[in-house]
């Protein structure tokens, strides 16, 4: 016995089952806001990433006779966390007040500590 999707019966006496695994690779970009670059690394690795439940026969064809007997996805590997840009008000004479917000890809990557209450003593 073969363990297949197909079905076949009398008629298909003499034809012969042919199996072929095929390696796809998909690239899943995210983007997150963080603090920094440490905050970012563990927000991806805890909330990004691939959904392996959606992962199933329902991304294949299957189509002419062809079924997919299984799929699978695993980690391969990953780019390093870059940075983008920086949240800042927008350059207009009221965005504070509007709450008026862009990504700035020209400001430094500054990561700013809270302030303290014995700062500048």
């Amino acid at each position: 016995m073969v363990d297949t999707n197909i079905s076949y019966f009398a008629e298909d006496v003499g034809k012969n089952l042919y199996r072929k695994k095929t390696y796809y690779t998909v690239v899943i970009e995210q983007e997150v806001l963080a603090k920094d670059k440490d905050e970012a690394d563990t927000l991806f690795l805890d909330n990004g990433g691939i959904k392996h439940s959606a992962v199933n026969t329902d991304i294949t064809e299957t189509n002419n006779g062809v079924e997919t007997l299984y799929v699978d996805a695993d980690y391969s590997d990953s780019g390093e966390t870059e940075y983008v840009g920086k949240v800042v008000y927008d350059d207009t004479e009221f965005a504070k007040e509007d709450g008026d917000v862009v990504i700035d890809t020209l400001a430094d990557e500054v990561i700013k500590t809270p302030y303290t209450a014995n700062e500048g003593i």
